[in-house]
């Protein structure tokens, strides 16, 4: 564990604070990104003080903000020299409003933005450290909540509301996991997606009105297990509902569906695929 360095989004609070110090616990250098300056500073002097052997950097982004997710990806690629493992686990709940509609900084729905967009724009920002860095893991941290994607409204200018917003941002993050573990096959980078825990004690759970039903921890130790088990280092493309290797939502698992899903998630991050890639 020494030599590893991993990212993880969203670690000022909630799971992501409880995975960083699970894994600061361990060694090696952890990088923490952040929306909040302050909140994000605290966060690593409290990581730095409970595990001085461990290297702690911060990276600031707004993940509402696709400019600012490619930004901190060139970032990244500057200064770090390896990528051992990336956890995507920044989101958008519910919201406090569930019937306010919210868009991100390009305009797309919020969560739609920040649960799918962004980790996939991220990710494939960091292919080429992670691909270096082989053998290494992507974990993206999905929910057991999960919604139809209609492709005729997408955004949700119709029928909108929060819960039903974040269930199908987390189905197509779940559509996309699929797809990019099946492209990197064969590479040394694993991609896989999993429902953490039911109901946690997180900012996001109360802020829509719901009962936490349980502690982070809960969430954090399958999280780790996909991250680090040396049991799942050829597992690749799957979903777990914690520690069970299991099926998510039917539409996942409709190729045509993902391959439309893709083509447009494509177009919205700014990227123009390969020769060779899927269309």
């Amino acid at each position: 564990m020494t030599q590893r360095t991993t990212l993880i989004t969203g670690a000022t609070q909630g799971m992501g604070r409880g995975l960083a110090f699970a894994l600061a616990a361990r060694g090696g250098t952890l990088l923490l990104h952040g929306r909040d300056r302050l909140r994000l500073d605290r966060v690593a002097a409290e990581v730095r003080a409970a595990a001085p052997g461990t290297t702690v950097r911060t990276y600031l982004a707004d993940l509402s903000d696709l400019d600012q997710v490619h930004a901190m990806a060139a970032r990244i690629r500057a200064a770090e020299p390896r990528l051992d493992g990336l956890i995507n686990n920044a989101v958008a709940g519910g919201g406090a409003e569930p019937h306010k509609r919210e868009l991100s900084a390009q305009g797309h729905e919020l969560r739609f933005a920040v649960n799918h967009l962004a980790p996939y724009a991220l990710t494939r920002g960091l292919l080429p450290l992670l691909t270096a860095s082989a053998p290494a893991r992507v974990v993206n941290v999905a929910s057991i909540g999960q919604e139809t994607v209609d492709f005729d409204n997408i955004m949700l200018e119709r029928d909108y509301e929060g819960l039903r917003a974040y269930c199908r941002s987390k189905l197509a993050l779940i559509m996309a996991t699929f797809e990019l573990a099946a492209e990197l096959d064969g590479t040394g980078v694993t991609v896989n997606t999993l429902h953490p825990a039911h109901l946690m004690d997180t900012d996001g759970v109360r802020e829509y009105g719901l009962v936490p039903a349980t502690n982070v921890e809960e969430g954090v130790r399958p999280t780790v297990r996909l991250l680090l088990d040396p049991d799942l280092a050829s597992t690749t493309g799957r979903y777990f509902d914690q520690f069970t290797d299991t099926r998510a939502h039917e539409q996942a698992y409709d190729t045509e569906a993902r391959e439309r899903l893709m083509r447009l998630t494509d177009a919205l991050v700014g990227r123009v695929p390969s020769a060779g890639s899927p269309a």
